[in-house]
C-alpha cells in the first residue's frame, strides 16, 4: 500500500510539472522588432537572432535578416505595422530619426519601447554592444563582440594624409546630398585617417556644382546602391560640377555597403580598413 501511494503520489507530481507554463522553468523568449539596422546586427552577435519578430529597412546584416518581416524605414516607420508583429519590446537608438509620434503610439499601446544612445566614434561602438548585452542579459556574448572588434581596430593601419573626401547621397538623378562635419560619413573619414571636403555646415545639404567645385574632392565616396542608381561612374561624371573636381578627373570613387560603412557597430574596424584600403 506505503509503495502504490509513493508511485501514484510521483504521477500527480509528473502530471502537475507537464501541466505549467515553460515560463516557470526558464525565462521567456523575448519577441524583440529592431528598428535600426546596427541593433539588428548586435542582436545576431548576441545570439538572439530567433527572436527578431521585425526589422527596419536599413537591417541587411546579416543576410538572413532578409526573411524577417520589414517595419519600414526611419520617418516611414508607422506604430500599427509593429503592433501586428506582436512585439515585447521595440528597441531603437537616438539615430534612428523615428518620429516622436510613433514612440508615443507605440508606448500608448502597452508595449516596451527602449531607446539606446549611439555615439559614432569607437568607444561609442563597444558602449552600444555592451548595453544592448546588459539590456538582454547576455553580456558574456557583448564581451566576445568587443573584444573581435578591439582586435579589428587594432588592425587600423596609420594614415597621415591630405586627401579629401565627400560623400554623396544619391537615389536616382534627383536630389543628391553631401555630409557635412558630425554625420557618421565624416567620423568614418576621420578614422580612416582621411578629412571631409565639407566643413563649413553640418549634417546633409543639397548637393550644387558650385559648393562642388569650391570643396574639390580627391575621392568621392557614395553606397553602392546610391552609385549604382546613377548608372555607375559614366552616370556620377554627369552630375553637375563632378568632372571638374580632382575626384571626377581621377575617376576616383569609392564605393561601399551603406550599412557596413555607417554602422558604426560589431563591424566598425572592418569598414575603417576597408575604406583606407579603397581610398589609397
Amino acid at each position: 500500500m506505503q509503495n502504490y501511494r509513493l508511485k501514484y503520489g510521483l504521477l500527480v507530481l509528473v502530471l502537475l510539472i507537464n501541466s505549467l507554463p515553460a515560463r516557470v522553468f526558464a525565462a521567456k523568449e523575448l519577441r524583440i522588432v529592431s528598428a535600426n539596422g546596427t541593433l539588428s546586427e548586435i542582436l545576431v552577435g548576441l545570439g538572439l537572432e530567433k527572436q527578431i519578430v521585425g526589422v527596419d529597412v536599413t537591417s541587411t546584416y546579416p543576410a538572413s535578416l532578409d526573411k524577417v518581416p520589414k517595419i519600414g524605414h526611419n520617418r516611414t516607420i508607422a506604430a500599427e505595422g509593429i503592433i501586428t508583429l506582436n512585439p515585447d519590446v521595440i528597441i531603437y537608438t537616438d539615430q534612428s530619426m523615428i518620429s516622436p509620434m510613433v514612440i508615443r503610439q507605440l508606448k500608448s499601446s502597452g508595449k516596451k519601447v527602449v531607446e539606446f544612445r549611439h555615439e559614432y566614434s569607437k568607444e561609442g561602438a563597444i558602449k552600444l554592444i555592451r548595453e544592448v548585452g546588459a539590456y538582454f542579459n547576455a553580456k558574456p556574448q557583448a564581451e566576445k563582440l568587443v573584444r573581435t572588434l578591439q582586435s579589428d581596430l587594432a588592425r587600423i593601419p596609420p594614415v597621415t594624409s591630405s586627401k579629401k573626401l565627400l560623400f554623396i547621397y544619391a537615389r536616382g538623378t534627383g536630389t543628391l546630398m553631401v555630409s557635412g562635419t558630425g554625420t557618421s560619413l565624416d567620423k568614418m573619414f576621420g578614422l580612416a585617417g582621411y578629412k571631409n571636403a565639407v566643413q563649413d555646415f553640418s549634417d546633409f545639404k543639397p548637393l550644387t556644382s558650385e559648393s562642388l567645385i569650391v570643396a574639390n574632392p580627391d575621392v568621392l565616396v557614395l553606397f553602392s546602391s546610391g552609385l549604382e542608381s546613377l548608372e555607375g561612374m559614366e552616370g556620377l561624371l554627369k552630375v553637375p560640377g563632378v568632372a571638374q573636381t580632382n575626384a571626377g578627373r581621377n575617376k576616383k570613387v569609392v564605393s561601399m555597403d551603406g550599412q557596413f560603412l555607417t554602422g558604426f557597430g560589431p563591424r566598425l574596424g572592418k569598414a575603417v580598413i576597408e575604406l583606407a584600403q579603397k581610398v589609397k
